[in-house]
């Protein structure tokens, strides 16, 4: 019979809190929380005491020494962002907390891009001759390339306020169900979307769009209230092209690090013959 682990993936967790909130916390100089330094002769603890980040922090001292001690409580997010602040932590030190905490991070109140990074734009484009595109968390097509424009659609043919996956997908344009394959793909975009619309609530800009889909398209009317919800995973998308002949695309979508909000699609050949027929496209636009 083997022995239990010496100490669980919980325990474990709380360790590993209790620790960088120790490291953290002697990181930070007296001085530049506006307290005053002592002098070294007075102050042994290096950085700020436990009752000095317990009050910048706003939380009591016995619960913060408790944390820090690794003991099973559980801070919430609005306690966990109050610490972060208080210890001058960077973005990444501030993400890795709330990670250690086992608290979800509440998404920020800065709006989320509109427009494609420079550089992300600039990596769509070098995905060429495999079709790529960026998107927005409301599904808006921020980027893609020539090889998406030809395999896919010309994103660019739509009204700006319409470059938007469900726009596209539930829209008036007869393009959306040229490839035999809509409702597979709309009701997926349809899932992803509601893990964002989730994520945002009461914004605008994501609920004046179901507004809008639900008084044009029957389907999304219909499909909407069924609360489906999908995580993007890698997938097969088979298209029978008008000019390039049938395309199978192994797709797989990504987070860019530093654009959490984003999604980057990529759409890579499944056989030899797709390989061909993208091979064959020219990489820019004529």
């Amino acid at each position: 019979m083997g022995l239990a682990p010496r100490h669980s993936a919980e325990q474990a967790r709380r360790e590993q809190l209790a620790d960088f909130l120790r490291t953290r916390r002697a990181a930070v100089r007296p001085p530049e929380v506006g307290l005053p330094s002592d002098g070294p002769s007075r102050r042994r603890t290096p950085g700020l005491r436990r009752e000095e980040l317990a009050g910048l922090a706003g939380v009591g001292v016995s619960w913060y020494t408790w944390l820090e001690q690794g003991r099973d409580i559980k801070p919430s997010a609005q306690v966990i962002d109050a610490l972060a602040r208080a210890l001058r932590l960077s973005d990444a030190e501030h993400r890795h907390l709330f990670h250690l905490a086992g608290v979800e991070r509440p998404l920020p109140d800065h709006a989320y891009a509109r427009s494609a990074p420079h550089e992300l734009r600039a990596i769509v484009e070098a995905l060429a001759p495999h079709p790529a595109y960026l998107l927005g968390p409301r599904r808006d097509f921020l980027a893609w390339n020539h090889a998406a424009a030809v395999a896919l659609y010309d994103f660019g043919r739509l009204p700006p306020e319409r470059r938007n996956m469900l726009w596209w997908l539930f829209g008036s344009d007869p393009a959306r169900r040229a490839f035999g394959t809509w409702e597979a793909s709309a009701r997926r975009q349809l899932a992803n979307f509601r893990v964002e619309h989730a994520r945002r609530p009461g914004d605008p800009s994501f609920t004046g769009l179901v507004e809008e889909l639900s008084e044009m398209s029957p389907e999304f009317r219909r499909w909407w209230p069924r609360h489906e919800v999908l995580e993007v995973e890698p997938g097969v998308k088979r298209i029978a092209h008008p000019q390039l002949g049938p395309l199978d695309l192994l797709r797989m979508q990504v987070v860019p690090v530093n654009e959490p909000d984003l999604r980057l699609t990529v759409l890579v050949p499944g056989d030899d013959a797709t390989r061909v027929a993208l091979e064959s496209l020219p990489r820019t636009a004529p």
